[in-house]
């Protein structure tokens, strides 16, 4: 999380900004939408071999965490497979979605910016939170 202030010269600005950071996201979310699709077959393919090859070996799957050592905060999986995969794009995913609808709902609720006529003099602190403004400070200059 990332919080900054960024000073704008007009509304206007303000709304281009948000609007490019949307389309940003939309673009990158649609590429992990992309890579969903593909890993999720794969990974499904993956789970009916192994389930084939377990059962014809006449063994359970073990579901420990072998092949996962942490290192300080950090979780690292040795011989990744697709379902690990799957899951770290899915959280992606969802994070990517959920960035969206908060960048979209800063963005309407900005729609009265857009309104602002005459503005000279005027500049526009902008607290952001992970690039979403939380706070306009209008500072006369």
């Amino acid at each position: 999380m990332v919080v900054e202030i960024k000073e704008y010269e007009s509304p206007n600005e303000i709304a281009k900004s948000m609007d490019s950071q949307i389309s940003k996201t939309k673009s990158i979310l649609g590429e992990y939408l992309r890579r969903l699709d593909e890993i999720r077959t794969l990974a499904e393919r993956s789970k009916k071999i192994r389930e084939v090859v377990f059962k014809l070996a006449g063994k359970r799957q073990d579901q420990s965490t072998l092949g996962e050592i942490t290192v300080g905060d950090l979780r690292v999986i040795l011989d990744a497979n697709p379902f690990h995969e799957l899951t770290v794009i899915e959280k992606v995913v969802r994070s990517q979605q959920d960035r969206l609808l908060v960048l979209q709902k800063a963005r309407e609720a900005l729609n009265w910016v857009d309104q602002l006529e005459d503005t000279n003099g005027l500049k526009y602190l902008v607290l952001e939170n992970d690039g979403v403004p939380e706070k306009i400070l209008l500072k006369i200059s």
